[in-house]
């Protein structure tokens, strides 16, 4: 397959120069089976399993035989804490449990490839050429993004992008945390769900290199 060429932008939002995609990455295959695993562990991963319910020998009290076992003419019983009784304890009740499950890193590297592939087809990639601040300043980091013509209007606020870096300086984290439509996470921690749970993925040029070394 040849290569795909892509734009690179300043911080300006203007095209500074151009960059071939690795072809062992971006091949232009996008694996929908992979997706899915990747995505259905993610969310696994994610739920808390906290429901829980006390069984009969959980339940306090009960200790002792409310009546005699004969001679009453009512039903035999052992405690008060029987599933029968009302208080008493529950029969098969959820109870505390972990849902995560681990998937081989041949699947979730191929899901994450997957991913930026269908970003690329659907040309909602961006290289910018660096991300640097001297010091922390929200409209400043604002200003880029509407240079790159990303930021949502008031009918489209619920639209998120991803930013991607090779590293995370205090000076970017700062000016980045306050933006409302904006993600950021260092690129080779990022996953399958988190690229495509955004509707537009920028990365950064170093940021590229890391992703295309972590997954050739």
């Amino acid at each position: 397959m040849e290569a795909i060429t892509l734009p690179i932008y300043s911080i300006e939002g203007k095209e500074v120069d151009t960059i071939k995609l690795n072809t062992s990455v971006f091949d232009g295959e996008v694996n929908k089976a992979a997706i899915y695993q990747a995505v259905t562990a993610f969310r696994a991963k994610a739920r808390c399993g906290f429901a829980a319910t006390k069984t009969r020998g959980e339940v306090s009290g009960g200790g002792k035989k409310p009546w005699k076992q004969k001679g009453t003419g009512r039903a035999r019983v052992g405690s008060i804490r029987s599933p029968l009784w009302r208080h008493g304890g529950v029969v098969f009740g959820p109870h505390p449990r972990d849902f995560s499950y681990s998937l081989p890193k041949k699947i979730k590297d191929l899901a994450l490839k997957s991913s930026l592939n269908a970003k690329v087809k659907d040309s909602n990639l961006i290289i910018l050429e660096n991300l640097k601040f001297d010091k922390p300043k929200t409209k400043a980091a604002a200003k880029i993004f509407d240079n790159l013509k990303l930021s949502p209007g008031k009918k489209n606020r619920n639209i998120k992008t991803l930013i991607l870096l090779d590293k995370f300086e205090n000076n970017v984290k700062l000016s980045l945390c306050n933006i409302a439509f904006l993600d950021a996470n260092i690129a080779r921690n990022t996953n399958a769900y988190e690229v495509l749970a955004h509707k537009k993925l920028v990365i950064t040029k170093d940021g590229l290199k890391e992703l295309e070394t972590l997954l050739k």
